[in-house]
């Protein structure tokens, strides 16, 4: 078993309300290692047919972004994890800067940050053809201007140990049908090469994970037939599989990889 160094680590964690969700796995897999877990989250409202949440789909994802991480507790409680949740909106930079007033007030200290927050537009507006301001700031807003501000104050309060990993997606430099949604992602890309470069001098990492088709609770039967041809690998990526990754990136062992995007995507977008 590999020991990547973690025990009692302060791992900071954006987007983590959906159970099925890559920041609740991650959240998991860092409470596993022993390290103490900070999760960020805010609700997203969307309409949702209740009858229909029994299974994957969009109203069970729509469903898990709308409610409380309460779920996400009761799992961190079974596993007698330190940790803390707050609900904030990381788009606004006096939230980002409570945020991390909170987080050093109760464990002193950030370690890792985990940009995993996003949002995207799911009303078919993200087109050229459609696209519409209000989709195009709030996509950025989070996306964007939040996983920045959350950077840097990350780096203002840093210690002796810095990780920061962003969360992409493989289809960000082509995403044809939500490209202020990709075109966030791939700023995000280039964000993670430029700050890289800048926090070298102090010991910090930036790396960025780009995941394929996850199972967050969202693909159903019907969508699952049709992007499974597209994966080489034959199979759905887990949020698991994207928390193993981060948890390497965020370990002793990773320690001189900064300032690349890693596909874990199955072959998918390559």
């Amino acid at each position: 078993m590999v020991d990547y160094a973690l025990k009692d680590k302060v791992a900071l964690i954006t987007g983590a309300n959906n159970p099925q969700g890559i920041g609740a796995a991650t959240a998991f897999a860092f409470a596993r290692e022993g390290a103490k877990v900070a999760l960020v989250y805010k609700k997203v409202f969307r309409p949702f047919d209740k009858n229909k949440t029994d299974k994957n789909g969009v109203d069970r994802y729509y469903q898990a972004n709308a409610e409380s991480a309460v779920a996400v507790e009761s799992k961190l409680k079974e596993m007698k994890a330190d940790y803390m949740i707050l609900e904030n909106d990381i788009s606004e930079e006096k939230n980002v800067k409570e945020i991390y007033r909170a987080v050093l007030e109760r464990f002193g200290r950030v370690d890792i940050l985990v940009n995993n927050a996003a949002v995207d537009d799911e009303n078919g507006l993200d087109t050229i053809e459609k696209i519409t301001q209000q989709v195009i700031d709030d996509t950025f807003a989070v996306n964007v201007r939040g996983s920045i501000l959350m950077s840097r104050e990350f780096v203002k309060n840093r210690g002796d140990y810095g990780r920061i990993i962003n969360i992409s997606t493989d289809a960000a430099q082509i995403f044809a049908g939500q490209i202020t949604y990709g075109a966030s992602k791939a700023t995000l890309e280039a964000l993670t090469r430029s700050i890289a470069l800048e926090v070298g001098q102090y010991g910090i990492t930036v790396n960025c994970v780009a995941p394929g088709p996850t199972q967050t609770g969202w693909i159903d039967a019907n969508l699952e037939k049709a992007v499974l041809p597209l994966i080489p690998m034959g199979k759905l990526i887990e949020p698991q599989d994207i928390a193993e990754t981060i948890l390497f990136l965020a370990s002793k062992q990773a320690g001189m990889l900064t300032g690349q995007v890693i596909k874990v995507s199955g072959g998918h977008a390559l």
